[in-house]
């Protein structure tokens, strides 16, 4: 018991592996959210309804950080009418985001060509998470690391979270992405 324990208290700990969401019906959708782009022009999350995207917590300055070029290879390759990578930079996590908008895209652009959504820095732990990590977090847990990655569904509803460490290329990250491409 002691070491199931302990094996679950790690995984926590390192947030391996990904987990389904409850039913979130009651709870609206991620598309009724506004927020800024990165440069800080509003916009209507609802500009993605329809859209399958992987909502991704980033920062510049983590030892994660070279899933950027992962998350913009998938880009690349399921990006347009049907998918979407989003970006949130957070500066959570040991102040591992600590630039200005203007030097977050353009680390972004030169050093991983970057062109997918880019949006404002927020908190996505905490008291004071914001209000679209409150509602990407309702029935799973929250960021425990940069590079936490949300599924969320053509319809708003956040379908899984995965751990920081799954790559971008992860084959059951990637199985989930195309089932929900399906739905």
């Amino acid at each position: 018991m002691k070491i199931a324990l302990i094996v679950v208290t790690l995984a926590l700990i390192v947030g391996v592996g990904i987990a389904p969401a409850a039913d979130t019906a009651e709870q609206g959708s991620f598309f009724d959210f506004e927020t800024h782009t990165l440069l800080g022009e509003p916009l209507s999350l609802s500009a993605f309804e329809g859209k399958v995207c992987l909502v991704v917590n980033v920062a510049s300055k983590c030892g994660l950080t070279p899933q950027y070029a992962g998350l913009e290879a998938l880009q690349n390759e399921l990006g347009g009418d049907d998918f979407s990578v989003l970006g949130f930079p957070s500066n959570d996590f040991q102040n591992q985001e600590p630039g200005t908008p203007e030097e977050i895209a353009e680390f972004c652009s030169k050093t991983y060509g970057v062109t997918f959504p880019m949006f404002e820095k927020m908190q996505v732990t905490g008291e004071k998470k914001s209000e679209i990590y409150q509602f990407l977090c309702a029935d799973l847990e929250q960021p425990t690391w940069n590079f936490t990655k949300y599924l969320v569904g053509r319809d708003g509803k956040v379908l899984f979270r995965f751990a920081p460490r799954t790559e971008p290329d992860d084959d059951e990250l990637r199985a989930k992405i195309e089932q929900a491409l399906a739905d």
